[in-house]
């Protein structure tokens, strides 16, 4: 925003100010920018599988969350002063009749979403194992071993079946479900730790949300596509002081959204969707 007023003056002789793009960005994203973020908002409600991250804000100041919500044809932000269930089913209501991919944020462990279909990240869960297998030594890194392996083995299962060079795929993927249930049956375990990925990926995995990607191959074994959809505000974050008040943070959630679903849909300039949005009031590319 400060570098493109003497860029514009050089290029084209247009004066601008930095104060007359915020405020008009501020107008659009409470006009046809606004509508069309809400449109995708409501998209996501239907998808089939959403993928779901967050990261760090700051909003005047104060603490806040960047919220992804990504899609096979959305990808779509939210910006909120706290990272509870109300915020998650502001996109993902109670009875949304898709797949959500998270991490073990308690978020997504509320009441509220018990009845939502949900899958843990597998990445996440490994890398909670491998933590602390690395930390073990002797026979407590048994326990934490024979689980990475399962994992590591149910996520290469899946990546040759997209492939499509896995034979008798249901028949693995039963053999993994079951040695992953034994290994995860309810007991006592002499180390803490080890007690408590048992207990806690056992919950999990009880719930039918560890595994369920072998069943359903459309849905991906990690929420990456989420971490992927943060960066740019990552970049954003790094590079500003993140937004100064609760307007200028819709703003940038909503044309955030609509650019990189622009993106998704490989349409060959952003900026041609934003001025035929902002002209013509015309819809961005089909998201349905």
């Amino acid at each position: 925003m400060r570098r493109l007023p003497p860029i514009l003056l050089e290029m084209t002789g247009i004066a601008l100010t930095q104060s007359a793009l915020t405020q008009d960005a501020l107008q659009q994203s409470a006009g046809p920018v606004g509508a069309a973020y809400r449109q995708l908002r409501q998209q996501v409600r239907n998808a089939p599988v959403t993928y779901s991250d967050d990261t760090s804000w700051r909003v005047g100041g104060d603490g806040a969350y960047l919220m992804a919500f990504d899609t096979d044809q959305q990808t779509v932000y939210q910006i909120r002063s706290q990272h509870g269930h109300e915020q998650v089913r502001e996109l993902i209501p109670s009875d949304y009749r898709g797949t959500l991919v998270t991490d073990r944020f308690s978020s997504y462990e509320a009441e509220e979403l018990a009845g939502v279909a949900q899958h843990k990240c597998l990445s996440h869960l490994i890398r909670n194992v491998a933590e602390v297998v690395n930390s073990k030594t002797g026979r407590a890194k048994t326990f934490g071993s024979e689980l990475k392996a399962l994992l590591q083995q149910a996520n290469e299962l899946w990546r040759q079946q997209r492939a499509g060079t896995v034979p008798r795929l249901a028949a693995q993927g039963e053999t993994i479900e079951q040695e992953l249930t034994y290994l995860l049956r309810p007991r006592r375990l002499r180390d803490a730790d080890n007690q408590r990925l048992l207990d806690g990926i056992g919950l999990q995995h009880d719930r039918q949300r560890v595994l369920n990607f072998l069943a359903h191959p459309e849905v991906e074994p990690t929420n990456n596509r989420a971490e992927r959809a943060l960066r740019p505000a990552v970049i954003a974050r790094k590079v500003s002081h993140c937004s100064k008040n609760e307007r200028g943070a819709e703003a940038f959630a909503a044309f955030t959204s609509v650019a990189r679903t622009t993106v998704k849909k490989g349409v060959a300039t952003v900026t041609d969707v934003f001025y035929r949005l902002i002209k013509d009031g015309a819809e961005p590319p089909d998201s349905s």
